[in-house]
C-alpha cells in the first residue's frame, strides 16, 4: 500500500464543525484538506447562539478576538404566554470561563465567514480547502484513507492518514462507512424567517419563547443588525402556502412586528430531528457534528455540540499522529462527546415541550426547582458549565467532585508579573496545579514517570497574598482557581489540554487508564 500522505487528516464538509476541526489540527502542527461541495457559504442563518464554552474553544484556537468583533452578548432568555405573562426566565450569570458574556447571539453566515477568513490567515500553512469538490468515494485501510471528490470537471484523489466527516445531517460518508443514524424526526414544519433591523422595539435584546399550543414562536436577536422569528405550520398549511415575504407577512403582523420594524431578509423551511448515530466511528473515519447527531434548535446547542466534538477530536487526533498519545486515545473522543449531546438533546426536547404548551405543571416546576445542599453553586442546565460525564478521568464525576470538571478561567499572573488569561499560562499541553505546593512533590515516583511521558507541566498556584517560589508558578490574582479547588478538597489537579479535570488527588493522580 501507498505510504505517501496529501495530508495528515482529510475533512469532508467545511460547515463550522468541519472549520474548527481543520482549524485545531492546525494549532497542534497536524495538515488537514477539506473538502466542501458548495462553492460559497450556506446563506441562510441557522444556528443563532455560542457561549462562553465555544468562546473558549475559539480562544485555544487564537481566533476568538476575531470572532467577537461580529456577535453580540446575550441578555437573557424567557418564556412568554401572548398574553405576556412569564413563564420562565434565565438570567444568564457572569461566565467563569473567561469573559463577562455566557451566551452570544450571532448570525451565522457572518461568523462562518469570518471563521474560515481567521482559519486561512493563522493556519493557512496546514489546512487547505477545495471548494466545489465533492466527496464520491472513501475506502480506508490499514494505513489510511482514500478520497474521490469531483469539482470542476475533474476527479482528484487524496491520501490522508484519518478523515472526519463533517458533512452535515444529509451525510453521505455516514452511509458510505456503514453507521446507522437512529431517531425519529418531528412531524411539524416550521418556517425560519430571518429580517434586517428597520428600528429598535422594547426588549428586542431578549431571546423570547412565545409559548402556545398552535403557534409557538422563537423570537431572537441575532447580531449584526438581523433578527429572527421561528413559527410552525398549521396541520393544514405546507411550504407552498408561503412561496414569498408577502405571504410570510401575516405571521409576523400577528406578532405586532410590521414594515416599521423589520425587512424580510429570506424564509425558510425545516423540521426537528431527534437522532444519533449508532456509533461515530468506523476505523479511521470520525462522525462530527450533524453527520453524528441532530437535536431540536431549543437549547442553542446544535451547531455548538458539532464543534465541540471537532474540538475534542482535533486535539486528540493530533497528538495520536505526532505520536505524543497511543492511537488508543481515539476511542476516548465517542464516550467523552455523547453523554453531553444527550444531555443537550434531552434538555432541548423538554424546552421545546415547555414552548408548545406540552409541558405539565408537574414538569415546569421540575424544571425551575433549585436542588439544595449541593457542592456545586446550583445554575439552570442551560447555563450549566461544562463538564465531562465519562471518558479519559480517573475517579467519579458528580456535584462533589473536581473530576470532569473545566478548571475556570480568571485573570492570573506568573512568577514575572505578567498578567493574562489563565489559558495562556497554562499553555496547550497537559498540567498539573498545586494549591500553594509544586504538585510534582505530591506525586509518587510512578504517576510523576505517567505524567512525564505526556509531557506534563508542573506549576504551583500561589494565593496574592504570598510570593512566588519558582520560575513555573502563577498567582491566584482574581481569587477564583485556589477557591475552586478548595470547594472540592482538591490540592492538586491535572487539566488536560481542553482544560477539563482529568484526575485530582481526591481520587488519586495515576495517570487515567484509556
Amino acid at each position: 500500500m501507498n505510504k505517501r500522505f496529501d495530508a495528515d487528516v482529510a475533512i469532508v464538509g467545511y460547515g463550522p464543525a468541519g472549520v474548527i476541526a481543520a482549524l485545531t489540527l492546525a494549532r497542534y502542527g497536524v495538515s488537514a484538506v477539506a473538502f466542501e461541495r458548495e462553492e460559497d457559504i450556506y446563506p441562510r442563518a441557522r444556528a443563532v447562539t455560542v457561549n462562553d464554552w465555544t468562546m473558549r474553544i475559539f480562544q485555544d484556537l487564537g481566533i476568538d478576538e476575531r470572532i467577537e468583533r461580529v456577535i453580540d452578548p446575550q441578555r437573557a432568555l424567557r418564556w412568554m404566554t401572548y398574553d405576556r405573562e412569564e413563564i420562565m426566565r434565565i438570567e444568564h450569570p457572569p461566565s467563569s470561563l473567561g469573559r463577562t458574556a455566557r451566551f452570544y447571539n450571532i448570525y451565522q453566515p457572518t461568523m462562518e465567514a469570518e471563521l474560515r477568513a481567521a482559519g486561512q490567515d493563522r493556519y493557512g500553512d496546514l489546512v487547505t480547502v477545495h471548494y466545489g469538490d465533492e466527496v464520491t468515494g472513501i475506502e480506508q485501510d490499514a494505513d489510511g484513507v482514500t478520497i474521490t471528490s469531483t469539482g470542476g470537471g475533474t476527479t482528484r484523489t487524496t491520501r490522508t492518514k484519518y478523515a472526519i466527516a463533517a458533512d452535515g445531517g444529509s451525510s453521505a460518508t455516514r452511509g458510505r462507512i456503514g453507521c446507522v443514524l437512529e431517531g425519529d424526526t418531528h412531524d411539524f414544519t416550521w418556517v425560519v424567517i430571518d429580517c434586517h433591523v428597520k428600528r429598535w422595539w422594547p426588549d428586542r435584546d431578549f431571546l423570547t419563547f412565545w409559548s402556545d399550543k398552535e403557534r409557538p414562536v422563537v423570537d431572537i436577536a441575532l447580531s449584526a443588525g438581523n433578527h429572527r422569528w421561528e413559527i410552525p405550520l398549521k396541520p393544514d398549511e405546507t411550504p407552498a402556502d408561503y412561496p414569498t415575504s408577502a405571504e410570510v407577512w401575516p405571521l409576523l403582523k400577528a406578532l405586532g412586528v410590521t414594515e416599521d420594524d423589520v425587512e424580510i431578509h429570506q424564509h425558510a423551511f425545516y423540521q426537528h430531528h431527534v437522532r444519533m448515530c449508532d456509533t461515530w466511528r468506523k476505523d479511521r473515519v470520525f462522525l462530527a457534528g450533524d453527520a453524528a447527531h441532530l437535536m431540536p434548535p431549543w437549547a442553542g446547542a446544535g451547531m455548538q455540540s458539532g464543534m465541540r466534538d471537532a474540538h475534542n477530536l482535533g486535539w486528540k487526533l493530533a497528538k495520536v499522529i505526532k505520536g505524543e498519545l497511543p492511537e488508543s486515545w481515539l476511542d476516548t473522543y465517542e464516550a467523552e462527546r455523547r453523554p453531553n449531546v444527550r444531555f443537550f438533546t434531552d434538555l432541548a426536547v423538554g424546552l421545546g415541550r415547555v414552548i408548545k404548551q406540552e409541558a405539565t405543571e408537574e414538569e415546569q416546576a421540575a424544571m425551575n426547582a433549585v436542588p439544595e445542599n449541593t457542592v456545586t453553586p446550583y445554575e439552570a442546565p442551560l447555563n450549566r458549565p461544562p463538564v465531562l460525564e465519562a471518558g479519559w478521568l480517573r475517579g467519579e464525576t458528580g456535584d462533589a467532585s473536581v473530576i470532569g470538571r473545566m478548571v475556570p478561567q480568571p485573570i492570573v499572573g506568573d512568577t514575572a508579573g505578567r498578567m493574562a488569561r489563565f489559558d495562556d499560562h497554562l499553555g496547550a499541553g497537559f498540567v498539573l496545579l498545586g494549591d500553594d505546593v509544586d504538585p510534582s512533590t505530591l506525586l509518587s515516583e510512578e504517576e510523576k514517570a505517567g505524567w512525564d511521558a505526556l509531557g506534563a507541566r508542573y506549576r504551583a498556584v500561589r494565593p496574592k497574598t504570598s510570593h512566588t517560589q519558582g520560575q513555573d508558578e502563577l498567582v491566584d490574582l482574581d481569587e477564583v482557581v485556589l477557591p475552586w479547588m478548595r470547594r472540592y478538597g482538591a490540592r492538586v489537579i491535572a487539566v488536560r489540554p481542553d482544560k477539563f479535570v482529568a484526575a485530582a488527588d481526591t481520587h488519586g493522580l495515576a495517570v487515567p487508564a484509556v
